[in-house]
């Protein structure tokens, strides 16, 4: 067996050609094109890449896009000031904050700072929340292009084993809540999962983002199984790969996401698409009520 190879260059190329059809139309209702402003402190090369990339993207659609640096050292009131202007600033209809940010910065405060209206990135806990009861708004962008490349090949969730390796707050523990709400049966594996194999032999869809290369080996995926690398790690000589030895592991496999080239070019795309379902809903003045939200910071030990 061979797997096929899911493009993933090729769906987000569609999925931003529908993002311009959306704006066209925004626009040409009388609206204001879409606003995305991008937060980075400090200088780290990869972050750079990142926010250069995710500009790059809104210019090709049609969203305007405005950036803001910070030194590494700035005092974290001043981004929170920055981010309180952008949150009642109605040119601006999505706020993303570019991590990972300097060690002496509270993220999760930085996060909680974004209007929830504008947290097109899905980290505020008003949109996590939402995961959990299937109501969310902005549903975080790299497990939501995780499944538009699943719906675009058709391959059906309902009833299928799926283990979801790593559980981040970003990726694993969003990923697995929503395969859950299309009634998946999901296990998660993290760091000190023991004898990974055992788990990951058994899954119809396998979703790998732990961050390690090689991780996933041949001999720990199903025949038939679809594979879905999530991971990007650069080698010693410079070169990308994922978290499954991708070489082996197609040999086995029905599907299989490349990287680079599979879910990455669907993160910025998803981050397109929430950026402009928050200008669609401004227009439409469905706005959160969170007069009375009062998120609990600290859970109480016993």
């Amino acid at each position: 067996m061979t797997a096929k190879i899911i493009d993933g260059i090729a769906v987000a190329a569609s999925i931003r050609a529908e993002c311009r059809d959306r704006i066209a139309q925004i626009v040409a209702k009388g609206g204001t094109p879409p606003g995305l402003a991008v937060i980075l402190v400090g200088s780290d090369p990869a972050s750079q890449v990142y926010v250069r990339n995710k500009m790059r993207a809104c210019a090709e659609v049609g969203i305007r896009s405005y950036r803001f640096d910070y030194p590494a050292d700035v005092d974290q009131q001043t981004v929170i000031d920055g981010i309180e202007e952008l949150n009642a600033d109605p040119k601006v209809h999505g706020i993303l904050v570019q991590l990972p940010l300097p060690p002496s910065f509270d993220i999760a405060r930085i996060l909680r700072t974004i209007s929830a209206d504008k947290d097109v990135d899905g980290f505020h806990l008003y949109n996590v929340g939402g995961l959990v009861v299937g109501g969310t708004v902005f549903p975080p962008c790299t497990p939501y292009g995780v499944l538009k490349l699943l719906q675009h090949e058709k391959i059906p969730l309902e009833g299928k084993n799926v283990v979801v390796v790593g559980a981040s707050n970003i990726v694993g523990k969003p990923m697995a809540l929503m395969l859950m709400h299309h009634e998946a049966t999901v296990s998660i594996c993290h760091a000190k999962t023991k004898d990974l194999a055992q788990f990951t032999i058994l899954a119809d869809i396998l979703v790998v983002a732990a961050g390690k290369p090689n991780l996933i080996l041949p001999q720990m995926v199903r025949t038939g199984a679809v594979v879905i690398d999530v991971g990007i790690n650069r080698t010693a000589d410079g070169k990308l790969v994922g978290d499954v030895d991708f070489e082996g592991v197609a040999k086995k496999a029905s599907y299989i996401t490349p990287v680079p080239g599979g879910v990455g070019p669907m993160t910025v795309s998803m981050l397109l698409v929430n950026t402009i379902a928050s200008c669609e809903r401004w227009q439409r003045h469905e706005l959160f009520d969170l007069t009375n939200y009062r998120p609990r910071l600290e859970i109480a030990q016993p």
